[in-house]
């Protein structure tokens, strides 16, 4: 086990599950700490029946922690990590800054776990949208090898924080109610409307949100002629992300065969009865670790097309619990102090 961990953005909405996890996972560990920024410093946080008063996060809180699992803004992940790793301290971080970086692995330990091993004292976990589409892309890739994937995701409020939440709730009160309500939290009203922006203007029209899908797709199956065209929906949806996925494959995939490839790769659980109107929603994924899979059928317009729906719940797999597997990884391998 590691001697000492640590969860760093302790007090957010991601850490709080973190710390839901590591309890319920039984994940081993002598001594933990929690960090989070000046303004939640000091305060308490009640762990496996104890009391921890949190620290501020700075270059001296990481002595002595031997693994960190952070999640915080891009920003702060920029600022701590080159802090934990100079007081040699293993960092899983939960942010989109270091992703793309050539010498970090970015695992989801379904798909990838023997990139994890590669580390050079960071690991990277993906982006909410682009993990639960990669975890259905793998078996379909390893039977038949992916070439193209168009995907339209329906991005719960809880991606965008507490904050995204909470707005999600103010917002539509004001709508039932007639009143004015200005957002804060996202560019528009989100109640009862659908934003189709999600992240920054990035390239040729596209946001930031969809090209991580593009980049990180290629980059956790290690094949950069994979063709990924995304549009990323902000939806008024408290929690859990759906993708509408079509998959074109080099070996056409039955939709028989890809039932069979779901069911069968750990991770994913299919729902699938379109006729008796069973098949994954938001509301039925929430608090499920899982990712789900349902109506699966063949692409009318393409020969070795597949079309499906597929759910999950964007702050446990899509952050949490996924940052969780990967620190389970490593002390299943050895690779704790």
């Amino acid at each position: 086990m590691f001697e000492t961990i640590a969860i760093v953005g302790a007090t957010g909405a991601v850490g709080g599950i973190i710390r839901k996890l590591l309890q319920e996972r039984e994940f081993p560990y002598k001594n933990i700490r929690f960090l989070a920024s000046k303004r939640s410093a000091g305060t308490t946080i009640e762990f496996a029946g104890k009391s921890y008063t949190v620290e501020e996060m700075t270059p001296e809180a990481f002595q002595g922690i031997d693994l960190a699992i952070g999640s915080t803004p891009d920003p702060v992940a920029k600022e701590f990590v080159p802090w934990a790793k100079a007081a040699g301290c293993i960092v899983v971080d939960e942010s989109g800054f270091w992703r793309m970086d050539p010498t970090v692995p970015l695992v989801i330990p379904e798909v990838n776990p023997e990139a994890a091993f590669t580390h050079q004292g960071l690991i990277a976990s993906p982006n909410c949208s682009t993990t639960q589409m990669v975890q259905s892309l793998k078996p379909l890739h390893d039977a038949g090898r992916v070439r193209r994937v168009i995907v339209s995701t329906y991005q719960a409020t809880s991606g965008a924080g507490v904050g995204g939440q909470r707005e999600l709730v103010d917002a539509s009160r004001a709508a039932l109610d007639g009143a004015d309500f200005t957002p804060e939290t996202f560019s528009h009203s989100i109640a009862f409307n659908l934003i189709p922006q999600i992240g920054s203007h990035k390239h040729a029209g596209y946001t930031s949100e969809e090209m991580k899908m593009v980049f990180e797709t290629r980059k956790i199956l290690g094949d950069e002629s994979i063709q990924v065209c995304p549009t990323c929906v902000r939806v008024p949806v408290s929690n859990c992300h759906s993708e509408s996925i079509l998959v074109e494959t080099e070996r056409k995939i039955t939709v028989e065969e890809a039932r069979e490839l779901f069911a069968a790769t750990p991770g994913l659980k299919v729902i699938d009865d379109v006729a008796s109107g069973k098949y994954p929603m938001p509301k039925d994924c929430d608090g499920d670790d899982d990712t789900y899979i349902g109506r699966i059928r063949e692409d009318l317009s393409c020969e070795n097309g597949l079309a499906f729906w597929c759910v999950s719940d964007n702050l446990r797999k899509g952050a949490a619990t996924n940052a969780v597997q990967i620190a389970e990884l490593l002390v299943r391998n050895g690779a704790a102090v």
